[in-house]
């Protein structure tokens, strides 16, 4: 929701009140060119909120406009679809279309894709309710913790053997007790939050881990065990009861474990479910990756009927169907479906037309150039030379790239992919291990005067010239 801040007099905007320009900026900060695939999954994003301003008539009409982006491996194409979930808070599910044929004609079934982003999605709102009942969680696993410390007092009755202190009623004898056992309670208290007993163990029961929901009956078709295995399992454990086993942990441990199950006791099971259903019918995004590889090319036959059996059952999917899971029903009609390819060996056009038809929007991905390899080393917020600075920075070694050492890195996964397969931005990954692996093995146990240096085009070359230009050697290690 917009907030207006009368301090500076400006709007703003959540995650779900992005403009499309504001969308494609912060995917920016993590991602390098592909303006035009930043364009059309920002402009998918945006439709959302629009729609959810429409009249409820009006709003049922209007389903998303699915995309298909085609491109070489390494460009991005999964970032995108990555980060723009993130950015709303969508629940985001990637498959690869052909785990559907690795059986033969009989792969997974493909609602197996709807249940497990219904799981997603719990898993999702699970984590945001736990924030919101994160303190009394917290309060309440320190009391619990405190009672196995310090279990309270049984009250003294009449046959107890060990009777008040002469002078003393009863009733002053318990309220003494229970004094003297609020003080001894507080002292504890104290040297639990001050960490005094953290390396004590203790003995805790802890709930076997169990699915949640109520159990559903649900048809499986040929071929697909692992789901009715899974599903078989489900059942059973929601019908049986919970089994307590005891575990002994440091203090500090146990402490987790108990806040983990006093948070679970404070969430509404319903109001997650239904949080959860919602979320992924309004927001859900899944990416079909490698969808060329489902293409079925014409007049070819043996693999290519199971591939065109393989779109005809994402058909209905995309379209809009109900798909029975553990959260309930789930109406597909809303989900984006951003589907990915390079489309080598195929084109789009060779996906059977009813499919063809559900994915109106395409955008071709383009290759990476040379600037754009030394933009994906530096610009990104997490960029690989800041992640691997930090990472040897751990063991007090101080790394500076010099802005040649940069383009020669990118010069040779540019000249590396130009060569070989063409692998994109995971060169770079390739490239920077292959620099920095004596370093990383021997860093830790360098002089501290040795302990900081410059990564500079000398020092690359020096590196990796060799293995780049010796074709055979480099088809291994690069």
């Amino acid at each position: 929701m917009s907030e207006f801040l009368p301090q500076t007099g400006e709007i703003k905007l959540g995650d779900d009140e992005l403009t499309p320009r504001q969308i494609v900026s912060k995917l920016d900060e993590h991602i390098i060119g592909q303006k035009n695939a930043k364009k059309a999954v920002a402009i998918a994003l945006r439709n959302r909120t629009r729609r959810r301003k429409l009249d409820p008539e009006l709003r049922e009409e209007i389903y998303p406009k699915n995309i298909i982006m085609i491109g070489p491996t390494g460009v991005g194409k999964t970032e995108i679809a990555r980060r723009l979930s993130k950015l709303c808070g969508a629940p985001f599910l990637k498959v690869e279309s052909t785990k559907f044929t690795e059986v033969g004609y009989v792969g997974r079934d493909v609602e197996s894709i709807i249940r497990d982003l219904a799981m997603v999605s719990l898993n999702l709102v699970k984590q945001e309710f736990r924030k919101e009942v994160e303190a009394k969680a917290k309060e309440r696993a320190e009391e619990a913790l405190l009672d196995i410390l310090l279990p309270f007092p049984a009250k003294t009755s009449i046959a107890d053997p060990h009777p008040p202190s002469i002078g003393f009623s009863t009733n002053e004898a318990e309220e003494e007790r229970e004094k003297r056992f609020s003080e001894t309670r507080e002292t504890m208290r104290k040297k639990l939050k001050t960490g005094k007993l953290n390396e004590q163990i203790i003995e805790i029961d802890i709930p076997q881990a169990g699915p949640q929901g109520l159990p559903m009956l649900q048809v499986f078709g040929a071929g697909n065990m692992e789901d009715l295995d899974n599903h078989i399992q489900n059942v059973l454990g929601d019908l049986m009861p919970k089994k307590q086993k005891k575990r002994k942990l440091p203090i500090t441990e146990a402490l987790k474990v108990l806040e983990e199950a006093e948070a679970e006791k404070l969430l509404d099971p319903d109001k997650v479910q239904r949080e959860a259903q919602k979320r992924v019918e309004e927001m859900g995004i899944v990416f079909l990756d490698e969808i060329d590889k489902i293409a079925s090319r014409e007049g070819r036959a043996g693999a290519d009927v199971s591939r065109e059996g393989v779109q005809r059952d994402l058909l209905p999917i995309v379209e809009g169907a109900t798909v029975n899971t553990k959260i309930g029903p789930i109406v597909t009609d809303h989900i984006l479906f951003i589907a990915a390819g390079a489309f080598h060996m195929s084109k789009p056009s060779d996906l059977i037309p009813e499919l063809q038809g559900r994915f109106p929007i395409r955008v071709e991905l383009e290759k990476l150039s040379m600037e754009d390899f030394e933009k994906i080393l530096t610009a990104p917020r997490s960029s690989l030379v800041k992640q691997y600075q930090a990472l040897l920075e751990t063991d007090g070694i101080k790394i500076d790239f010099a802005p040649d050492g940069i383009k020669e890195i990118a010069k040779m996964a540019y000249d590396m992919n130009e060569k070989h397969e063409n692998i994109g931005a995971r060169r770079l990954n390739t490239i920077m291990e292959r620099l920095l692996e004596d370093l990383s093995f021997e860093g830790p146990d360098l002089p501290e005067d040795q302990r900081s240096l410059t990564i500079d085009k000398k020092a690359v070359e020096s590196k990796l010239k060799g293995i780049v230009e010796d074709k055979d050697l480099s088809r291994y290690i690069l």
